[in-house]
C-alpha cells in the first residue's frame, strides 16, 4: 500500500489537511461538510469514516486558488 493510498481517520485528516496544507479544517468541520456532500470524498468502516491521503490531496488542491500577484487579480471564470 502506497502512502497515498493509506486510509486515515478524520482527525488525522484534519491534521494533515492543516500540516500539509494549512487548511484549518477540524475534525467537526470534516463531519458537517461530510453530511453537506462538499468535503474530501471518504469510506466506512463500520461507522468510522477513513479518508485516503490521495482524495485529500485531491479536495485540498480543489481549495486552494491558483497564484496571484495582487489582491486586485479575479479568479479565472
Amino acid at each position: 500500500m502506497t502512502d497515498s493510498d493509506r486510509l486515515i481517520r478524520r482527525a488525522e485528516a484534519a491534521a494533515y489537511l492543516q500540516e500539509r496544507y494549512g487548511l484549518r479544517t477540524s475534525t467537526q468541520t470534516l463531519a458537517r461538510r461530510a453530511v453537506e456532500g462538499t468535503g474530501p470524498t471518504y469510506r466506512l468502516a463500520g461507522r468510522t469514516p477513513l479518508y485516503s491521503v490521495s482524495d485529500l490531496n485531491d479536495w485540498a488542491a480543489q481549495q486552494i486558488s491558483a497564484p496571484r500577484r495582487s489582491t486586485s487579480d479575479r479568479a479565472a471564470a
